[in-house]
């Protein structure tokens, strides 16, 4: 908890930072896409900067892809102290990262955030406004939503419904959803119960087994939201940044 403001749900948090970074080549032909620079700095430290001023504690970073150069790079950190979960031996996707990290992460419930998750927050940080809404009674996950209009560089289709009561559907094949995944999530971990047979595997299979069980949630973000994907998005979001 940091003085002065509302209690956060969890001090842990996981960062996504094993994926390959394919779409953002050459740049990572070199170099994993989490030490990619946005304003000077890499995006993995973006991320890690915003959980240090929430006041989340301890992250959890996974590893794959030009591993060494981002674990030599977080052992410099002392806020939040960083754990990593070792995925050298095979990129294990979203799911099964996580099902790998839970031991390290030891609490009932924590912030999962991509290491390449940019936005602007609004009138509270991300993470306090998830801790507001959320209810671990009713809930196994709480997704940050972004409405379209709120969104730079992105040019998809949308990735989710909300009903009245802020429960979550997908998009139809074919049509337009009215919010995009912002990356960032906050996660108890019964939604990790009873994982697949085989170790490599997308979050959104326990993302359906919630949405059929009534338990997966959304809260829509009250900021801006930068999608960098891909090289030309580097330039977009820096000029974003430093208009305010």
């Amino acid at each position: 908890m940091t003085l002065g403001r509302e209690p956060l749900a969890s001090d842990v948090a996981m960062v996504m930072a094993a994926g390959l970074g394919k779409r953002m080549r050459p740049l990572t032909a070199m170099t994993p896409k989490p030490m990619v620079k946005v304003c000077g700095k890499p995006m993995l430290d973006h991320a890690l900067d915003r959980l240090a001023y929430a006041g989340v504690a301890r992250a959890v970073v996974n590893v794959h892809y030009l591993a060494d150069a981002i674990e030599a790079h977080v052992k410099r950190r002392r806020a939040p102290a960083v754990t990593i979960s070792d995925e050298r031996e095979q990129l294990l996707e979203t799911g099964g990262g996580l099902v790998k990290a839970l031991p390290l992460l030891d609490a009932d419930c924590f912030f999962c955030l991509n290491s390449d998750a940019m936005w602007l927050d609004g009138p509270r940080d991300v993470f306090r406004q998830l801790s507001i809404a959320w209810d671990a009674e009713r809930m196994d996950a709480l997704l940050l939503l972004v409405p379209h209009m709120r969104t730079h560089n992105y040019r998809g289709q949308g990735d989710f419904h909300l009903d009245p009561m802020g429960r979550v559907s997908r998009r139809a094949p074919g049509r337009v959803a009215p919010f995009v995944f912002s990356g960032i999530q906050l996660v108890h971990r019964r939604l990790l119960r009873d994982p697949p047979a085989e170790a490599k595997f997308s979050t959104n299979v326990f993302w359906q087994r919630a949405m059929e069980e009534g338990r997966l949630f959304g809260a829509i973000h009250a900021g801006e939201w930068i999608e960098i994907g891909e090289p030309h998005h580097i330039k977009p979001a820096e000029e974003l940044f430093t208009r305010v």
